[in-house]
C-alpha cells in the first residue's frame, strides 16, 4: 500500500534537510544551510532533488475545527475502502490501516457543534463500517509538525524556527485552535488551495493566482499562519528517516500519572504524535522505529511504563493520508 524509495535518501545530511523542512516547509535554502552549518550550494542541490522526487512534499492545510480521532472496525476486506473514504475527506488529517481491534484510524477536524452529525450520520453511512470509536482530542502534546526524529540539535531547531511566523508557536502541540471552523475569504481560499499543491510556491505565484499584489499575498499568508488557521508542513514517510516500522499506541494511565506519561512519550524521538483523548485510554501515540525489536523494547522496557496501566499496540499496515496530504497513488 505504501510506495517508498529510501535508496534516494543518500545519507544523514539528506535526513537533516528533511527534518529542517518539517520545522518550516517554506524556509529558504539559505536559512536551512545556515542553520545546519552546511554549504548552501549542497543544501540547494540535495533539497531540490528531494522535493523533485516527491519523497518530500510541502503543502498547506487549513484548520477546519477541533481534532477528533476515529477508530473503525470494518467488514472483512473493506479496511482499505473505508480508510480511503476517510482519507478523501477534506477535514481528514491522517488515515492509517492497522492491525488489531481497529482496522483503521484517522484524525478529522470537526467543529464540536457538528460532531453529533459526524458520529451518528456520516461515519455509520460509510460502506464497510461495522463499528466506530470516536475520541475527541482534548489536547495535543505533540503533533507531526513538532517531530524531527532526533536528527537536529536544539540550536539548529531554534535557528530554523526563528524565521517562522508566530503561528508555529501559536499552533504548538499543547494548544488547540481558538476558532472552530471559521470560513476564509475567497482570496484566502485560493491562496491555501495553491499552497496545498505546492507549499513552497513563491509569493509572486501566489499573488498571480489570487489576483492580489505580492505584498498582499505575503501579508495574508503571514496572518493566516500566525492565527493558526493555516499550517504549512513537510509530509514524508518515516522510512526515509530510517524508521520503517510504524505503530499506534493506545495508552491508559491512572489519572494522576497521565501528564507524566504524556511528557515522557513526547520526549522520545520515536513518538511522532501524542494526544490526550477522551475514552478508556487517555493517550494516543503514533510511533516509528528502525525495526520491530526497537518497538518491542519501547513498549516493554521504557521507564514511563511504570506509570502506565495498559498499552495496546497496533502496527500500521499502510498510510493513505499524512499531514492533510493524500498518498501519491490517491491523488489526481
Amino acid at each position: 500500500m505504501d510506495a517508498s524509495h529510501p535508496g534516494l535518501v543518500a545519507d544523514s545530511l539528506d535526513r537533516r534537510i528533511i527534518s529542517a523542512l518539517q520545522i518550516d516547509g517554506r524556509a529558504s535554502w539559505h536559512r536551512v544551510a545556515t542553520a545546519l552549518g552546511e554549504p548552501e550550494r549542497t543544501v540547494v542541490r540535495r533539497g531540490t532533488r528531494l522535493l523533485d522526487s516527491g519523497l518530500v512534499r510541502i503543502g498547506a492545510m487549513m484548520v477546519r475545527g477541533r481534532s477528533t480521532v476515529i477508530g473503525v472496525r470494518c467488514a472483512p476486506g473493506q479496511a482499505r475502502v473505508v480508510a480511503t473514504a476517510l482519507a478523501r475527506r477534506p477535514d481528514c488529517v491522517f488515515a492509517h490501516v492497522l492491525t488489531g481491534t481497529w482496522d483503521c484510524v484517522a484524525e478529522v477536524q470537526c467543529p464540536r457543534d457538528r460532531l453529533a452529525g459526524l458520529v451518528m450520520d456520516e461515519l455509520p453511512g460509510l460502506p464497510g463500517v461495522v463499528r466506530t470509536l470516536t475520541l475527541p482530542v482534548l489536547r495535543h502534546v505533540r503533533t507531526i509538525r513538532e517531530w524531527h526524529a532526533g536528527l537536529l540539535t536544539e540550536t539548529e531547531i531554534a535557528a530554523l524556527a526563528e524565521g517562522t511566523p508566530a503561528s508555529a508557536a501559536a499552533a504548538s502541540a499543547d494548544l488547540l485552535p481558538a476558532f472552530d471552523g471559521a470560513e476564509l475569504s475567497r482570496s484566502d481560499r485560493l491562496l491555501v488551495n495553491t499552497l496545498a499543491e505546492d507549499g513552497r510556491c513563491t509569493y509572486d505565484e501566489l499573488a498571480r493566482v489570487c489576483g492580489v499584489s505580492e505584498a498582499t499575498a505575503r501579508r495574508r499568508l503571514g496572518a493566516l499562519r500566525r492565527e493558526g488557521r493555516v499550517r504549512v508542513r513537510a509530509v514524508i514517510e518515516p522510512v526515509l528517516l530510517g524508521l520503517p516500522v510504524e505503530a499506534v499506541l493506545w495508552v491508559r494511565a491512572v489519572p494522576a500519572a497521565v501528564d507524566s506519561v504524556a511528557g515522557a512519550l513526547a520526549e522520545s524521538p520515536h513518538v511522532r504524535y501524542v494526544s490526550f483523548v477522551t475514552g478508556e485510554r487517555q493517550l494516543l501515540a503514533l510511533t516509528a522505529f528502525p525495526d520491530e525489536a526497537a518497538l518491542h523494547d519501547f513498549v516493554t522496557r521504557s521507564p514511563w511504563l511504570d506509570e502506565a496501566a495498559s498499552v495496546d499496540v497496533s502496527m500500521v499496515l499502510g498510510s493513505l493520508k499524512r499531514g492533510g496530504m493524500l498518498a501519491p497513488w490517491l491523488r489526481g
